[in-house]
């Protein structure tokens, strides 16, 4: 695990072989994130699109769960 420390005005020094393997480059722009107690540093991604995919679980699938629900909704 890497560390970084907080300088006076609140900015980090990402290390450098981080920077390197993710092409973070003075001026960058980084996204922020924070969930619970954790704050995520995000590089911009090349393709997003391609990047997202898979991220999301393939089960439980929810249109499977709304599709029964309609099928008990119209039974009724």
């Amino acid at each position: 695990m890497k560390r970084a420390k907080v300088l006076a005005k609140g900015q980090i020094v990402i290390p450098a072989a981080i920077r390197k393997k993710y092409g973070i480059q003075p001026g960058t722009e980084i996204q922020v994130f924070e969930y619970g107690n954790i704050i995520y540093l995000v590089p911009p991604a090349k393709d997003p699109v391609e990047q997202a995919m898979g991220c999301l679980p393939s089960t439980p699938s929810l249109s499977e769960e709304l599709l029964m629900e309609r099928r008990e909704d119209f039974s009724e």
